[in-house]
Formats: C-alpha cells, sequence, structure tokens
C-alpha cells in the first residue's frame, strides 16, 4: 500500500485554461480591484457592492491573510507561461466553522489586505507579469457559519514589473520542512484504510459516470466529453489510492498548513498531501449519510487536486452538496468537492 513516494513537480495549466475558468455570469456583489503597492506585492480592495451584508468564507480563500492559499494568478508578460503557484489548497471542515472563518462585509463595505506575490511564485527572472483574481468565494447568510453558496470574483488584470533580484530575496510562505516517517501506527492503519476506500468508492464512481449516472445531478452535464472527464479523473484517483505513486501522502504538517478546520491540504507543485489532526480525530473512515464528510472522500478531494494524478489538478469553487450543485457544468469538472460528493452519492445508490 502506498503511504510515501518521492515528490515530483507538475507544471499547471495553460493561460488559456486559466482565464477560461466558466464563472457563472450572474451578477455578483464583489468587487475586487488590485494594485501593485511594492516590487511584487498587490494590494486587494474587496467591497461590497449589494444592498445587503454578505458574510464571505475567509479560511482557505484568497481572503485569508494566515494560510499560504492562492490569492492570484500570474502569466509573463502576453500571457506566454504561467507562473506556478508554490502554496497549498486545504480541505475544511464544513460543519465546525466559526465566525473567525468568515469576513462580513456591510453595504458598501470594503475589506483591504495586501498580498506578497514573491512569497507563493517564483519571480526572480524578474520583468513583466499580468497579475488577476478570478474565481468563486464561498458565503454563508448573515449571522450563519453554514455555507449556502459561492460568489462569482473577477479583478481587473494587473501588468506588474518586477525586479527578480528583489523578488528573490523574499522567503516561500509555504516553506517545507524535512519529511519523516510521519504516519505511524494508528495513525498508518487509518491512512491505509482512507486509501482502500478510496480506491473502492472512485472506481465504483468512475464506473457509474460512464454509464451518465446521476451525472446531471452532480456536473449538470451527461455529455459523452462529462462521462469521459469524469470517468478518467476518479480511475485515475484510484489507481493513485491503489499505489500509482504519483503523489507523497504525510500525516505532518511541513508546510504549517493545518490550522483550525483544515482536515487536509494539498501542495499541487510538488504533489504532496498532508492530513492533518482533524482528519484523524473528526472524521469517520465512510459516513454514515448521503453527502456527510468522511475519511475517504476527503482523500478523493485532496487526489483531485493533483496535478500528476489527473491534469490539470481541480480548484475548491464549491464546498457541500448545495455550493457543488449550483455550479455549471464546467466548474463542476474543475470543483474538487463535486468528485466527492459524487463518490459518495454514488455508494448510497
Amino acid at each position: 500500500m502506498k503511504v510515501f513516494t518521492q515528490l515530483s513537480i507538475a507544471a499547471l495549466a495553460s493561460y488559456a485554461t486559466a482565464t477560461s475558468i466558466d464563472v457563472s455570469k450572474r451578477e455578483t456583489p464583489l468587487h475586487v480591484e488590485i494594485t501593485a503597492t511594492g516590487n511584487s506585492e498587490v494590494k486587494f480592495v474587496v467591497t461590497n457592492g449589494g444592498a445587503k451584508t454578505i458574510n464571505l468564507l475567509s479560511k482557505g480563500t484568497f481572503l485569508d491573510e494566515a494560510l499560504p492559499v492562492e490569492k492570484v494568478t500570474i502569466f509573463s508578460a502576453g500571457g506566454s507561461k504561467q507562473v506556478p503557484f508554490e502554496g497549498i489548497k486545504v480541505q475544511l471542515l464544513t460543519t465546525g466553522l466559526s465566525t473567525d472563518d468568515f469576513v462580513t462585509l456591510g453595504a458598501g463595505e470594503s475589506k483591504d489586505f495586501t498580498v506578497e506575490t514573491a512569497a507563493l511564485h517564483t519571480l526572480s527572472s524578474g520583468g513583466d507579469f499580468d497579475v488577476f483574481a478570478k474565481g468563486l468565494l464561498p458565503f454563508a447568510e448573515e449571522g450563519s457559519t453554514e455555507l449556502a453558496g459561492s460568489l462569482n470574483y473577477e479583478s481587473n488584470k494587473l501588468t506588474m514589473s518586477v525586479d527578480g533580484a528583489i523578488a528573490a530575496t523574499v522567503s516561500k510562505v509555504a516553506k517545507r520542512t524535512t519529511i519523516n516517517s510521519s504516519c505511524t501506527g494508528t495513525k498508518l492503519t487509518t491512512v491505509r484504510t482512507a486509501l482502500s476506500n478510496c480506491v473502492r468508492l472512485a472506481t465504483a464512481a468512475s464506473s457509474a459516470a460512464s454509464a451518465g449516472t446521476k451525472l446531471q445531478e452532480y456536473f449538470k452535464s451527461t455529455s459523452a466529453s462529462t462521462k469521459s472527464t469524469v470517468s478518467a479523473r476518479l480511475t485515475a484517483v484510484a489507481s493513485d489510492c491503489g499505489g500509482g505513486s504519483k503523489t507523497t501522502t504525510a500525516c505532518n504538517d511541513p508546510y504549517a498548513g493545518c490550522k483550525s478546520n483544515v482536515l487536509a491540504y494539498t501542495v499541487p507543485a510538488a504533489n504532496f498531501i498532508a492530513y492533518c489532526p482533524l482528519f484523524f480525530s473528526a472524521l469517520p473512515a465512510l459516513s454514515s449519510t448521503c453527502h456527510g464528510q468522511d475519511q475517504a472522500t476527503t482523500v478523493i478531494h485532496e487526489e483531485t487536486h493533483a496535478p500528476a494524478v489527473y491534469s490539470p489538478g481541480t480548484q475548491d469553487l464549491g464546498y457541500g452538496y448545495s455550493a457543488a450543485t449550483s455550479l455549471s457544468a464546467s466548474q463542476a469538472l474543475n470543483n474538487a468537492d463535486s468528485y466527492a460528493l459524487y463518490s459518495n452519492g454514488e455508494s448510497f445508490r
């Protein structure tokens, strides 16, 4: 059974792929403006342009000022090559979120913060770079911590001239330390069981996807291309969980990503998956309820983030059944939780 493998580096998607994230055209109250404030620093101003208060998830999103998660997408000038993101993607325990995991903005209210882009991207080559922020941001209703859906956001595109020598002196936020045999004892047993259950669930879900079963519910399409993509990604996930050696699995926290409510995280640039203490203490091996979180589907979620398993790796566009099934067809194919939920749902069919 695979627990540890060698780190491998995989290229991220092309500029065309990243800029064509099919965010819904629905109206959004979120206005995001970015400006250059230093050699490689970017200032964000996020404004609620709507008429009512919005409660935005900050933990694990671009609003998170503590975790080294993705804030912006960067390309060399002219869009010829994407600069790889070197941080982490986290999986949250969505039933345990607190008010501290959200940012509340009243009508017309703004939040501003600064991001050091060189801490999460290698910009030492210097020159001009195109920078923008785009995606979906989960939200809860005012006064609640239960995720209710996602809002679109898309900033302006900024062209930033970077002095490579200065950028090279910036310390990387997600800096890995030495990894030893961190999965031992009961943790090793738990991980092995989770990987075994991942193989079983992902294999069954792959077969169901090939037949078109429930694809309309979870992926909003039963087209041949949707069947092929969902089935192929889940087959690749099952293969890696079964010992495919595309990812590294760990039970320690070398990238310092195991903050409150974080179950696990993936470093896509290194195809590295870490399982946090909460993964072992808060989740059952398999859920007894449809669409409940468990260890097996958390593994599936994280595996889909790794580009070496199936390229390009997924994003986090919608957490939980309600948000995930509100995505468009193209968004769902790019959403990690859609594959986890589909695998879980198929096991209850």
